[in-house]
C-alpha cells in the first residue's frame, strides 16, 4: 500500500525565501533532525520562520508530510545558491533524532519506506539517494553516521525499492540522455593542467575561468546573484569551496586545491 502524504505546503507568498527556484529533481537527501519535534511541527515551524532554510518533507513515527512542493527547490544542503544538493535533491528529514529511541526507529523505517517509493515512482535506483553530508560535509544524518549504519539504511531503502518492483539502478535512457547532454557541454571548457588553490596574490586568469565555468556546469559554483555567477577569474574562497565540495563527492581528498585528480574527475563528469 502506497504511503500516504498529507501536504501541508507553504504558502506562495513565501516562494522568493523558501523555494524560489523552479526544479527537476535528480537527487534524494536525506537528513535528521536536530531535535525532537513531530513531522507536524517540523513542518510548521519551517512554514512560518523568516529563515530561507526549507525542506520538502518530514517524516516522524506515524506520518510522511509534505511542506515544499516537488516541482521546486529547498534550502537544504548547505552548498550554495547554485549547488547540486540545494538545485537538484528532494530533502527528507527523519525526525526525533536528537533523543532517538523507539520513535525515532519507527520514523527511520518509515522514511525508509517513503524514500523507496519516491525511488519507484521515478523510476531511479538507490544511487540518486544521497546523505547531507555528501553535498557540504555537515555531519548529517547525524544519528545515522553516529551509530555507523549508513550504507545498512541505503540497502534497507534498496530491498523495500526490490520489494515495491522498483529498479535496482537509475533509468538508462535518462542517464544516457543526461551523458549525451554533458558530453556537449564538455567541449565548451577546455580543462587547465596544473595546481591551483588559494593563496597570495590569488591565482587568476583564463584557466582559472574554465575550472569556474566547469564546475558552474555540474552546478558545483555557486553564485546565481553574481555577475556571470560570480565567475571572476580569481581562485579564492568561492572557488576553493566549490572544488572542496566536488571533491568531497568524488571520493577526493576535499582539501580545496585544483590538481591533477580533481581535474581526472572534473572531466569524467562532464563526459
Amino acid at each position: 500500500m502506497a504511503i500516504k502524504v498529507v501536504k501541508n505546503l507553504v504558502s506562495k507568498s513565501k516562494y522568493g525565501l523558501k523555494c524560489p527556484n523552479p526544479m527537476k529533481a535528480e537527487y534524494i537527501t536525506i537528513h535528521n533532525t536536530a531535535n525532537d519535534a513531530s513531522a507536524a511541527n517540523e513542518i510548521s515551524y519551517m512554514k512560518n520562520n523568516s529563515s530561507s532554510t526549507s525542506f520538502h518533507f518530514a517524516v516522524d513515527d506515524k506520518q510522511v508530510i509534505q511542506g515544499i512542493p516537488i516541482n521546486r527547490n529547498a534550502w537544504h544542503t548547505g552548498d550554495g545558491t547554485n549547488g547540486t544538493g540545494n538545485r537538484k535533491s528532494i530533502g527528507v528529514e527523519i525526525c526525533y533524532s536528537k533523543s532517538g529511541g523507539p520513535k525515532y526507529k519507527a520514523a527511520e523505517k518509515l522514511a525508509i519506506k517513503f524514500v523507496a517509493q519516491l525511488l519507484k515512482e521515478r523510476g531511479w535506483g538507490i544511487d540518486r539517494v544521497r546523505k547531507h553530508q555528501d553535498w557540504n560535509g555537515k555531519y548529517c544524518p547525524h544519528r545515522i553516521l553516529s551509530e555507523g549504519r549508513w550504507n545498512q539504511v541505503k540497502a534497507a531503502i534498496e530491498k523495500e525499492l526490490k520489494s515495491l518492483g522498483g529498479k535496482t539502478s537509475s533509468d538508462k535512457t535518462s542517464a544516457t540522455k543526461k551523458k549525451t547532454n554533458s558530453s556537449s557541454k564538455k567541449t565548451s571548457y577546455a580543462l587547465p593542467f596544473g595546481i591551483f588553490k588559494v593563496k597570495s596574490p590569488m591565482m587568476r586568469g583564463t584557466s582559472v575561468t574554465q575550472i569556474q565555468k566547469a564546475l558552474a556546469t555540474l552546478y558545483f559554483y555557486p553564485d546565481k546573484g553574481a555577475k556571470n555567477n560570480g565567475i571572476d577569474g580569481v581562485y579564492g574562497p568561492k572557488t576553493a569551496n566549490a572544488v572542496k565540495r566536488f571533491q568531497l563527492m568524488h571520493g577526493l581528498s576535499a582539501d580545496g586545491i585544483y590538481g591533477p585528480k580533481t581535474r581526472a574527475k572534473i572531466e569524467a563528469s562532464l563526459k
